[in-house]
């Protein structure tokens, strides 16, 4: 049975405990368990076994500093003209750039497709297919000066992820160390 995987970087549990505190107050929104927060460098979709081991030495193979993120302030992702998902941001720097664009290179390297979407560095915090518009707006105005305290990231993660009823279960299949 394949796996379904995705690059990421996992959020510390204070971090995510920081971001629940404002993951309420949309009607309708289906809001992201704060066990599966994390800010996604990489959707790689159904893999085989054989094709998950590559993904792995791939990833294994990649060389990056340690560096500094930042979240803050809110934005949505907007299909058909109807708020899909609402986010936290991540302030995009060199070095988040330069990761992902290792990841994104690497697994071209073992016959991954290139990413068609640009990056934009985001933690979902919600989707909000069922919510009213002015009540994702006003929601918006209420937040929209959040800023979470930054965190060092020093590693990124291959997680797997088994779709359920009610939301997806992440699992951290394997973690890399960026070398300082």
């Amino acid at each position: 049975m394949p796996l379904r995987l995705f690059v990421a970087l996992d959020l510390p549990e204070e971090m995510r405990h920081e971001l629940s505190t404002i993951a309420h107050g949309i009607p309708g929104a289906r809001w992201v368990p704060e066990a599966n927060y994390h800010l996604t460098l990489r959707f790689i979709g159904a893999c085989e076994n054989w094709q998950a081991h590559d993904v792995d030495e791939a990833l294994a193979g990649i060389r990056a500093r340690p560096f500094e993120l930042s979240l803050g302030g809110l934005g949505t992702f907007e299909r058909q003209g109807r708020v899909q998902a609402l986010w936290v941001a991540a302030q995009r720097t060199d070095a988040l750039s330069l990761l992902q664009s290792k990841v994104e290179n690497a697994l071209r390297r073992v016959g991954l497709e290139s990413e068609r979407r640009r990056f934009a560095p985001h933690v979902t915090l919600a989707r909000t297919e069922g919510a009213e518009p002015a009540k994702i707006a006003a929601y918006m105005q209420r937040h929209n000066l959040f800023r979470a305290a930054p965190l060092r990231v020093d590693r990124f993660t291959l997680f797997s992820s088994h779709l359920g009823r009610e939301c997806a279960t992440y699992t951290p299949e394997v973690e890399y160390a960026l070398a300082a």
